[in-house]
């Protein structure tokens, strides 16, 4: 399904075998399932599905459906999908129940116009609050925000990572963080049983290649042939968790989660963007030449890590797929 690797979706199935069983006969609302994120959920959904005999049924919010299953015709295969037509701070009252449901829609905080910031925000807070008024309906289990590690503010710019209880004393630094921490703040007044899980930075097959992802950036330059520019210092400090661990954790959040957590979700191997854009270049087979482009005078240096001590002690989540590994994967799959 979408192109995604066999061996990474059978990964998907045993590693999160314990929690998909936790789902068996479940109704799912997703959002966001068209996207980075979406696709692998959907994926890896599937798998277990066929693999496990778990008998899931999903309804798939998009603005254009029609778009999506003639892009992707094996979606309008599954009979036990639907994919249902709306814009998530719109949506109108469903009749339908759900056992579950599954907010990961909101584009990512790249620099936009002020006007595009509006909406964003707009898109982010009115469709939280949607998803809570389905998600309190007699009958629902629970309802998973993904939210972002945006949320903490200067709390990420230290090497141990921002923890989870730093929230409450953090202040957003972008629009968008701010609108993710009002549906944080909604989701915590509500009545419905809400977990988060504050998503930091990924590298995989269907991260965007020419947004404002620098992981992205860098595996399109290297395709190009280079060579990959880094477009600041190089000293910037990011972890890269890869897509079969974001499933896995995503779907442990769900199902075992404590009800009115939020858990960071992110890797522990720390890189520089340098080193980052080397190893990416010592894997492709051009071993394109790294440019560093920043002419300022070094600032502070400018760091975005998660603590995931908590994802660790209480759900027994780990990261399996070390950073090289998942560049090697990510390059095959562009191949």
């Amino acid at each position: 399904m979408f192109h995604l690797a066999r061996a990474d979706l059978d990964e998907i199935a045993r590693l999160g075998a314990r929690d998909f069983e936790a789902l068996r006969g479940a109704r799912l609302f997703i959002t966001g399932g068209t996207g980075f994120f979406g696709k692998w959920l959907l994926a890896g959904l599937d798998q277990a599905d066929r693999e496990l005999g778990l008998n899931l049924k999903l309804t798939i919010l998009s603005r254009d459906p029609r778009r999506f299953a003639t892009q992707w015709p094996e979606v309008e295969s599954r009979k036990n999908w639907t994919l249902f037509e709306g814009h998530v701070a719109e949506l109108p009252v469903l009749l339908e129940r759900f056992d579950y449901v599954l907010h990961a829609a909101a584009d990512g905080p790249a620099q936009a116009t002020e006007a595009a910031e509006a909406e964003r925000s707009r898109a982010i807070v009115e469709g939280t609050r949607r998803m809570i008024t389905l998600a309190e309906r007699k009958g629902t289990q629970r309802l998973l925000f993904v939210s972002s590690g945006a949320v903490y503010g200067a709390a990420t710019g230290k090497l141990e990572g921002a923890r989870e209880d730093e929230f409450a004393q953090a202040r957003a630094l972008v629009p968008y963080a701010a609108a993710k921490r009002a549906a944080e703040e909604a989701c915590a007044k509500s009545k419905a049983d809400c977990t988060v899980a504050r998503a930091f930075a990924f590298l995989g097959p269907h991260l965007p290649l020419d947004q404002n992802f620098a992981a992205g950036n860098f595996i399109a330059d290297a395709l190009g042939g280079g060579p990959i520019r880094v477009r600041g210092d190089g000293t910037a400090l990011r972890s890269y968790l890869y897509p079969t661990d974001l499933v896995v954790w995503l779907l442990a959040i769900l199902a075992r989660g404590e009800r009115g957590a939020a858990y960071n979700v992110g890797s522990d191997e720390v890189v520089s963007t340098r080193d980052l854009a080397r190893a990416i270049a010592a894997e492709t087979s051009q071993d394109a030449r790294v440019e560093i482009q920043s002419t300022q005078p070094p600032g502070p240096q400018n760091i975005y890590l998660p603590n995931i001590t908590r994802a660790k002690e209480e759900l027994g989540l780990r990261v399996t797929v070390p950073l090289r590994e998942a560049i090697r994967r990510t390059l095959a799959f562009h191949r």
